[in-house]
């Protein structure tokens, strides 16, 4: 099942709650990533993340909103030129390893093929980029609620996340809870909602959040195995001295090595 557009618009854009979460997922994201820190990086969103990539809009060097298409796509943002692009879940308009900062918000839980997702989001991070994911908690409220865009698709605990983003090779490097008054539009919620931000913060082991964070990162390991190949001079050779590779060095699964050393060598 997946989010229609008009919700999603309307929750955020027209719902004074929708607003309150939007301030606070914002907060806690640009307190992770400064906008001035990422000052001349591409900057991505896929699901409904525009609300959180404006602070970006006039720093980085390109700001993108991919959304999915069985949710619809709006143009974003208004009275700007245009930054999103209707696209499918596992094939984005990107370039491999362009992206730098990528957020995922109402994207995974909803996702037909999360694993594809995340395939998907491992290919157009570059090396050391860096994804901040936003779920529902499954013990928060909002999951169990179906007035707000959280209470649709699969819920995670920390934990699941975590299993999940490391199953798709991400490390993670942080994670923390936001959205901790209930999915009220009363006033009194509405108006304390930062205070509840604050104590739920420092107390979170009381207190149950709506949505779950976490920031990972793509971490590139040097390539190994038979496709680098390197000179590894038999005993013969030290003694006469190290000479160049020449045309008649064996190799033996993807190494140049003495010929004193095997005894199955044969040419290059």
């Amino acid at each position: 099942m997946h989010h229609d557009i008009e919700n999603l618009r309307r929750f955020y854009y027209q719902q004074a709650l929708g607003r309150v979460v939007q301030r606070i997922l914002r907060d806690r994201l640009t307190g992770r990533w400064r906008p001035d820190g990422c000052t001349g990086m591409n900057v991505a969103g896929f699901g409904f993340a525009a609300p959180m990539l404006r602070p970006y809009l006039a720093r980085a060097r390109r700001v993108t909103a991919l959304m999915p298409g069985p949710q619809g796509g709006m143009a974003w943002p208004s009275g700007q030129p245009n930054h999103s692009v209707l696209c499918d879940e596992t094939a984005w308009p990107i370039e491999t390893g362009s992206i730098d900062r990528l957020v995922l918000l109402h994207a995974l839980e909803t996702s037909d093929h999360p694993a594809a997702l995340l395939d998907e989001a491992w290919r157009a991070l570059g090396p050391g980029g860096r994804m901040m994911v936003m779920v529902p908690n499954r013990a928060g409220l909002w999951a169990a609620s179906d007035r707000t865009p959280f209470g649709l698709g699969r819920s995670y605990t920390a934990g699941q996340l975590e299993g999940q983003m490391l199953k798709a090779g991400f490390a993670p490097e942080w994670h923390g809870s936001a959205v901790y008054i209930p999915p009220s539009a009363r006033r009194f919620w509405l108006r304390s909602a930062q205070m509840w931000e604050r104590t739920g913060t420092k107390i979170s082991r009381v207190l149950i959040a709506g949505v779950v964070l976490m920031e990972v990162s793509k971490q590139v390991r040097g390539q190994i195995g038979p496709g680098l190949r390197v000179q590894v001079p038999g005993p013969l050779d030290i003694l006469d001295g190290v000479r160049l590779p020449g045309r008649n060095r064996p190799v033996v699964k993807g190494r140049l090595i003495g010929r004193s050393l095997d005894m199955t060598e044969k040419d290059e």
